[in-house]
């Protein structure tokens, strides 16, 4: 058995759940991170959708890969099985990604399936920062998923310029109320 590499685009970078034996900035040819899944439950309702990550169609994506020894690699495909298939809106793929040292590897990742309901499309910046500026689902805001991912994308130096685009479309965050003694 072989060690498995895994291509982590969203929040697979910053929180991926599994253990790994080396993290290393990398380049996936062929997509791009989009918010482009609606969100029924997490960031939004069959109502009003949210927007999360996918890797669609065209393009690259500047990401994280993670090499997972060897031993664990049942057990960490098992996780991320259960993590990102629950709907299906995404298709488990192994694709060819260059590391930043300049190796090129096999990764397991997950793409955006087109004909899924959940499946929005190639969104403008302006139309996916409209749809999650207005939802919200169990695990809070959309804005808020949006903005902490564009932050710690941002913080591990890599660079996404439409995502950069949907935030600074997105209205700023409510300043708390004041209280009583406060200054304006």
């Amino acid at each position: 058995m072989t060690d498995l590499w895994v291509f982590g685009y969203g929040s697979l970078i910053w929180r991926p759940g599994f253990a790994f034996e080396e993290k290393i900035k990398a380049r996936l040819s062929g997509y791009h991170r989009a918010l482009c899944i609606r969100s029924f439950v997490h960031r939004g309702t069959p109502e009003r959708p949210g927007l999360v990550f996918g890797l669609d169609r065209g393009g690259s994506c500047v990401g994280m890969a993670f090499r997972v020894a060897a031993p664990l690699r049942e057990e960490t495909i098992a996780y991320l099985r259960e993590r990102e298939l629950v709907t299906s809106v995404y298709r488990e793929t192994t694709q060819a990604v260059r590391l930043s040292d300049g190796r090129l590897v096999h990764a397991l990742a997950y793409v955006a399936v087109p004909s899924h309901p959940q499946y929005a499309g190639r969104l403008t910046p302006e139309e996916a920062a409209e749809l999650v500026a207005r939802s919200h689902g169990q695990s809070g805001p959309n804005i808020d998923y949006v903005t902490a991912a564009h932050r710690e994308i941002a913080a591990l130096g890599l660079r996404d310029a439409w995502l950069e685009e949907v935030v600074a479309r997105l209205p700023p965050p409510p300043r708390p109320p004041l209280r009583s003694g406060d200054q304006p």
